[in-house]
């Protein structure tokens, strides 16, 4: 059990593939804007669209005959943004079957909750290490309540996994390389650490890309050496930061 507050349930995730089951398909990366509709695309389609830079460090681009994908927004896509999807992806839109959630349900506060693990591995992208080295993954973080609204629930849910969120990674590095990387990993190492994320989010005019980039991963993590046999932990859960985030939704 988890020493972890004002939750009754945790979202767990583990993955043998973890670069392809969350760089190339879980991360949000795609940007969808058509017309007056916008969201952020994640699931198997981005390896079909593959126009993200990421995937040029990964590869994992695929040409698939059917394409599924998740589209965290509070609108239905239309005809005209169904068909601009179909054609990235080169395949026929009745070939294309998405989920769609905003932030502010159950489906879209455990969509994104559920990414401890990839936010882990993105973080470690950013800080310069080759994922190739990456074995497998695991991740668990408290599933934060489900919001009033949108802008809350980008606030929860993002707490959830900077302040709550517990990783732990195999790979094939020296004890010396873990002990060199690992300190960079969680959240702790951003400066914009510290508080809500919906406080750090109104404080940069609710402009995602004002914020350190450095922020988006995991409270802690621990990472294992195949070479060693070693375990190494980085970080720490933030109890106090969580509580107040969460408490925050019921007034």
């Amino acid at each position: 059990a988890r020493d972890i507050v004002c939750t009754e349930s945790d979202v767990c995730v583990s993955s043998v593939h973890p670069l392809a089951a969350c760089m190339a398909s879980q991360y949000a990366g795609w940007q969808i804007s058509c017309g007056d509709y916008f969201g952020m695309g994640s699931g198997p389609m981005r390896a079909a669209y593959g126009n993200e830079e990421i995937f040029d460090d990964i590869g994992f681009k695929e040409n698939p005959d059917c394409v599924v994908g998740v589209i965290e927004s509070s609108a239905i896509p239309d005809a005209e943004t169904i068909q601009m999807l179909a054609e990235k992806c080169q395949i026929d839109a009745a070939s294309l079957l998405l989920a769609v959630a905003p932030t502010a349900s159950i489906a879209g506060t455990v969509q994104v909750v559920a990414r401890s693990l990839e936010t882990a591995l993105h973080k470690m992208h950013e800080v310069g290490c080759d994922l190739v080295h990456v074995l497998e993954g695991s991740g668990i973080a408290p599933l934060a309540p489900v919001a009033a609204d949108d802008l809350k629930g980008i606030g929860l849910t993002n707490d959830a996994v900077l302040y709550g969120g517990d990783v732990t990674i195999r790979l094939r590095l020296s004890d010396e390389q873990i002990n060199e990387l690992g300190p960079k990993i969680p959240s702790a190492a951003s400066a914009d650490f510290g508080r809500p994320f919906l406080e750090t989010f109104k404080s940069y005019d609710y402009d995602f890309y004002k914020i350190d980039p450095l922020l988006f991963s995991p409270a802690k993590i621990t990472l294992i050496s195949d070479d060693s046999g070693n375990a190494f932990t980085f970080g720490e859960i933030r109890n106090d930061i969580l509580q107040e985030s969460f408490s925050s939704n019921e007034t």
